[in-house]
């Protein structure tokens, strides 16, 4: 089939890459004119299946409402008068429950597991570079109260296949000794060894380039409109470059624009419950190489992850639910340099830190939209939230299985299956 995949992000992007793998003739659509240039662009660079815990758990509300005021917090929900936003709060605080958190863990697990590898297949098939690192992951809590509550969900992952091991402060200091600093104040830790961290844009602009030389067309600088229909089937979608209104047409569709999925499928009578989350990251230059980490971290407490990009740091996190502006808030841009900066005085020059910000497309579960719409040639492959990055192989191959009509070898709950 000829196949046409909205949006060229990292979701996108690896779904070109796997739907040509199968045979298809596909061409991706994006309003930029690279690939990987909105939220991929610097996201936290992990391959983190360790990280399965969504943001929804029973714990969330009361840590949303203690946040209200910090203009620093770690999730900071700002109201406004989009109906969209309290919609996806008030399902947010339906997935709280115990039952609905461990639900969601098992999701999240198995796609992360299986993603994991397929992105090890890819990097090997294609031979794509990225200032990857195969150290593992380590989360760190210097809060007691959080490393407590750590232990419930590490559970049910370690019973999903995911290693992820609780240890001491002195065994995460003898696994990533840049954490000296602060060893008298870690409660914990846990270790994942399998994964991994990377330059999610270096990766997605690599793996464009491989897929224009295996034949995959690229329409860069064209906004997407809108969709034609007829029934319960897509015609075509129309777009807009330098000025040119024209309808692209294929046998088949991919919906991958990340925060701006949920508007263009409202044309199409499609309700996704995808809102964006605005994230911030940092980018800073090595400084004192000893000092520097290399076994890529969560800082639990402050929702905090860090990645070494070869000569460079980058330290990603927080959640703003403030729609869709992505104007920087140097409040809270200031908390990350302050924390890190805290954490290993020396890794990095914290003065020379690079701000960027960049919308997730986030649901209410942590649980992305993969599969068939009620459309007969329209399929979902977004709402990714944090783990965009981490999900994007195993997300693409298996969209690719479905599109080809075979069953995804993951246990995972596709839409429309």
């Amino acid at each position: 089939m000829h196949i046409l995949v909205l949006g060229a992000g990292v979701v996108g992007t690896t779904t070109a890459w796997f739907l040509q793998k199968q045979g298809h003739q596909v061409t991706v659509v994006d309003r930029q004119n690279q690939a990987g240039l909105e939220t991929s662009y610097a996201n936290g660079g992990q391959i983190s299946v360790s990280h399965a815990e969504p943001w929804a758990n029973p714990s969330a509300p009361l840590k949303v409402l203690k946040w209200l005021t910090r203009a620093d917090a770690p999730l900071l929900f700002r109201p406004t008068l989009d109906p969209a936003q309290w919609r996806w709060a008030l399902s947010f605080l339906g997935e709280c429950t115990s039952a609905k958190a461990a639900h969601n863990i098992r999701q999240m697990v198995n796609l992360g597991t299986y993603s994991r590898g397929q992105l090890q297949a890819l990097r090997k098939d294609a031979g794509i570079e990225y200032d990857h690192l195969e150290k593992g992951i380590l989360h760190f809590y210097t809060n007691p109260a959080e490393f407590d509550a750590a232990r419930e969900p590490t559970r049910i992952m370690q019973s999903l296949g995911c290693d992820r091991q609780i240890i001491d402060a002195d065994r995460a200091i003898e696994l990533e000794p840049a954490l000296k600093p602060i060893r008298n104040r870690i409660a914990g830790a846990t270790y994942t060894s399998e994964d991994e961290s990377g330059d999610a844009r270096m990766f997605t602009q690599n793996l464009a380039q491989r897929c224009v030389e295996a034949g995959v067309a690229f329409r860069y600088g064209s906004q997407i409109l809108n969709f034609e229909r007829a029934g319960e089937r897509v015609l075509g979608i129309q777009t807009l470059t330098d000025g040119r209104h024209e309808t692209l047409r294929a046998d088949a569709y991919v919906l991958s624009l990340g925060s701006y999925s949920a508007a263009l499928a409202r044309q199409l009578g499609i309700f996704l419950n995808i809102y964006p989350a605005k994230g911030y990251s940092i980018t800073v230059p090595v400084k004192n190489e000893e000092a520097a980490f290399n076994v890529s971290l969560t800082d639990d407490e402050y929702k905090l992850v860090y990645s070494r990009l070869g000569d460079r740091i980058r330290v990603a996190g927080t959640a703003e639910l403030s729609g869709y502006s992505r104007n920087l808030n140097y409040t809270r841009c200031r908390s990350i340099v302050r924390r890190t900066a805290e954490v290993m005085p020396d890794a990095g020059h914290w003065d020379q830190a690079e701000f960027w910000t960049g919308l997730r497309p986030t649901t209410p579960s942590n649980v992305p939209y993969i599969g068939k719409s009620h459309f007969a040639n329209l399929y979902l492959n977004t709402g990714h939230g944090t783990l965009g990055w981490t999900h994007s192989c195993g997300s693409a191959a298996a969209l690719a299985d479905i599109i080809g009509g075979r069953r995804p070898e993951v246990d995972f709950a596709f839409s429309g299956l």
